[in-house]
């Protein structure tokens, strides 16, 4: 009965499973062999084509090459969506046909038992998706399906009954290249390579297993596994075989679930930057065990003609998704070291190209992106940088392929997954600020106004923080770095925000200060803001001139749209003053208008009520119910504008 019920219902997990509806495409339906088969977690778009007219013609083999190092292992194509005008079940006989072959394709050419495969169809002009079910693989039996369910609570479908499995490995593959024959450096690195894959699955090998996170003296000891005790011939479909009940039924070793600590608290989010994670490490015993002492031996092995040296270092890191019902010798051997063998050989790929020139920086990141229910893993060329074309033009892609929008930077180095700062448990820089100040304080006053606040996070930077003293000379200063604080925590950018000496020195730098400005008590304006913004972070700015506080509501119009548009913080310059605007909210037909204003001017403790009570953070009509004004109508004002980058 439970095979018949498979088949009868598709359980979706994603929130958007149709990525772009206004024109043909074919979709990749991404599931796991630890859940349910008809279980659709996450879509990819197919991207490489053989032919840009024909959306179901794609490239398998260059979209293999791709999803075998994006996909993280213990997720797999359980089918394919076709979007556009269509016969219905023609075409969802061709998307089971083309995720079969993809299937193939990704498992090396192995022989796989008979999986059940989705092919849908998706219709332009209407919401209707058709489902259709074969367990032949080739589309020639099939099942349409009626019966679909949308999880309510997917992350926890997915983290209650999985884990993270992660392992960093750095290699150094020394090649000696013929100086007389340079043509055999490829068949060296190859050689080299394979070996390296070869000693991963070697019985002598040593896998130490623990948990990522310490969090007290009672946490698991490390598990040591030898890979003589791994079946690396074991096929991934099999593990369906494998369930709760049978856990550690090949008593070789505990299950993923020994060390997934956050799973034992009751008060568990579910999601994967909260999933617990088991570190893997390899290690090889060179040694082995001997009866005896023995001494070192060193085997010297001349070069036989004259050689150069050539170091390829390359740094893996490779996330897995495993049932925490599974035993930690399939996790390993089924899972993490096929992974790293996939991840090695798509660097090889990479740097053969390059071999004898400047040999590319490879750098896998891990990335969650909005609307993704897991990881999935990015391998960048960072020679030149993440802003080189290249790296550009590769984000793009990932953009396509995931069905992001491409004016949010969410795929760049600063969105990454970082395990290292959640290891130690110690805040990165200005992470110990209040965010987010204005939320819940009260409303502004104008009646019938349209709000338009900035949009995002940011953190608050006033007066004393971090114990120095800028009071009196550094209001600008401050309201610059809740500025940069909100491209960071947008994650346009990685950089720390700037201290003020730090600001002092982009500016010399660029030429627009003498050196005897650094570490200076001297004021900076709209313009000097600018300058750093430019400097530190590629962004440029619009810079609005006001003649005196009186003209500013006569702005409103073209703040509201800054922050519906943009969603930056603004900087308003007046005199020695400086203040942090983060919204407006305006009555067209009244005129009146209202300003949301953080102000750095405070010297206070981080205390969220005493900060909202003192006013440090409010809204402020021009004219208020008194008639007095906030800002000065005798006093020039300059208002920073800071713009979004357009960019992935």
């Amino acid at each position: 009965m439970e095979e018949v019920d498979e088949k009868r219902c598709i359980k979706i997990l994603p929130p958007k499973l149709v990525l772009q509806k206004k024109e043909p495409a074919l979709q990749w339906l991404i599931g796991s062999p630890f859940l349910s088969p008809l279980t659709i977690v996450s879509t990819l778009r197919c991207i490489h084509h053989l032919s840009p007219q024909e959306s179901v013609s794609p490239d398998f083999t260059k979209e293999a090459e791709d999803l075998r190092t994006l996909l993280l292992k213990g997720f797999y194509i359980i089918g394919a969506l076709v979007v556009g005008n269509f016969n219905v079940e023609e075409h969802a006989r061709k998307a089971i046909d083309l995720a079969r072959r993809l299937n193939q394709l990704l498992s090396h050419g192995e022989k796989s038992e008979k999986q059940l495969l989705i092919g849908a169809v998706a219709d332009f002009n209407s919401t209707d998706i058709h489902f259709f079910v074969s367990d032949s693989g080739n589309g020639t039996s099939l099942d349409s399906v009626s019966s679909v369910m949308y999880e309510n609570n997917p992350e926890k479908y997915i983290w209650e009954r999985g884990c993270l499995l992660r392992c960093e490995l750095p290699i150094s593959v020394p090649l000696y290249i013929p100086l007389d024959s340079p043509s055999d450096v490829e068949k060296t690195y190859t050689h080299a390579i394979e070996s390296v894959v070869s000693k991963l699955s070697d019985p002598q090998v040593v896998y130490a297993v623990e948990s990522l996170y310490k969090n007290s003296t009672e946490d698991p000891c490390p598990v040591i596994l030898r890979g003589s005790q791994m079946d690396f011939q074991i096929n991934l479909s099999k593990i369906r075989h494998l369930n709760e009940g049978s856990q550690n039924a090949d008593g070789m070793s505990f299950p993923c679930e020994h060390f997934c600590l956050k799973s034992k608290t009751e008060s568990t989010t579910f999601c994967s930057q909260n999933a617990d994670i088991v570190q893997v490490s390899v290690l090889l015993n060179s040694s082995g065990k001997s009866q005896k002492s023995n001494a070192p031996v060193v085997e010297y092995l001349p070069a036989m003609d004259k050689a150069r040296l050539l170091v390829v270092d390359l740094k893996v890191e490779v996330l897995c998704y495993a049932a925490k019902y599974l035993p930690l010798t399939y996790a390993v051997s089924m899972l993490v070291i096929p992974g790293v063998v996939d991840q090695l050989n798509s660097m090889k790929n990479a740097i053969f190209p390059n071999l004898l020139k400047q040999l590319p920086q490879l750098v896998p990141y891990h990335f969650c992106p909005p609307g993704f229910l897991h990881p999935i893993t990015a391998t960048y060329e960072l020679t030149y940088g993440e802003t080189e074309m290249k790296q550009v033009e590769l984000r793009k892609a990932l953009h396509l392929r995931l069905g992001l929008p491409f004016d949010r930077p969410v795929l760049r180095i600063a969105s990454a997954l970082d395990f290292s700062s959640r290891k130690d448990n110690l805040p990165r820089k200005g992470s110990f600020l209040l965010k987010d100040v204005h939320i819940g304080i009260p409303s502004s006053g104008v009646s019938g106004g349209q709000t338009s606040i900035v949009q995002g996070s940011y953190e608050y930077h006033h007066y004393l923080q971090e114990g120095f003293n800028d009071s009196g000379w550094g209001c600008a200063y401050r309201s610059l770095q809740t500025i940069i604080s909100w491209f960071r925590l947008q994650h346009y950018t990685s950089i720390d925000v700037p201290s003020h000496r730090e600001i002092q020195e982009a500016l010399v730098e660029i030429g627009d200060k003498d050196d005897s400005f650094i570490g200076s008590r001297e004021w900076i304006g709209a313009i000097e803001l600018s300058f750093v913004l430019d400097k530190l972070l590629g962004v440029s700015c619009k810079i609005i001139n006001v003649r005196s506080g009186a003209e500013l509501p006569e702005k409103c119009r073209e703040l509201a749209a800054h922050f519906d548009n943009q969603g930056t913080p603004i900087m308003i310059g007046g005199g020695v003053l400086a203040y942090t605007l983060l919204g407006v909210d305006y009555n067209e037909a009244s005129g009146d208008c209202g300003f949301l204003i953080l102000d750095p001017h405070y010297t206070g403790s981080d205390d969220i009520k005493k900060i909202v009570s003192g006013g440090w953070c409010v809204w402020k009509k021009a004219v208020d119910s008194k008639g007095k004004n906030f800002f000065l109508h005798d006093k020039f004002y300059n208002l920073l504008l800071p713009q979004r980058p357009n960019m992935v």
